[in-house]
């Protein structure tokens, strides 16, 4: 039988990163559904704008993956957290530069 620590230790990242998926897509319908989504004047700077979000996720996973290497944390651990966190600093990053 497995520990309740074990069971949270399996458990808690997908917690994490689901209410992290959550916060994002509502965020982005709400802002879609209200005309605020941001917008660019060139395509150049819309093409960023639009890649900050999915290269956050790869930045989130490639890090996860260097994290991992020590053996203090787990991969399985490092590897679904950092995609999740990635695309909380990509939304983040999003937010910031459709404001300027």
């Amino acid at each position: 039988m497995y520990s309740n620590q074990e069971i949270v230790n399996i458990i808690l990242p997908l917690v994490i990163v689901s209410g992290i998926v959550i916060f994002v897509i509502f965020r982005m319908v709400y802002k879609a559904k209200s005309g605020t989504l941001g917008r660019r004047e060139s395509k150049k700077k819309q093409n960023i704008l639009d890649s900050l979000i999915p290269l956050g996720m790869i930045a989130g996973f490639i890090f996860a993956l260097i994290l991992s290497l020590f053996p203090a944390v787990s991969m399985m651990h490092a590897i679904g957290m950092g995609p999740g966190i990635g695309l909380l600093f990509g939304y983040v990053g999003y937010e910031i530069y459709s404001r300027y």
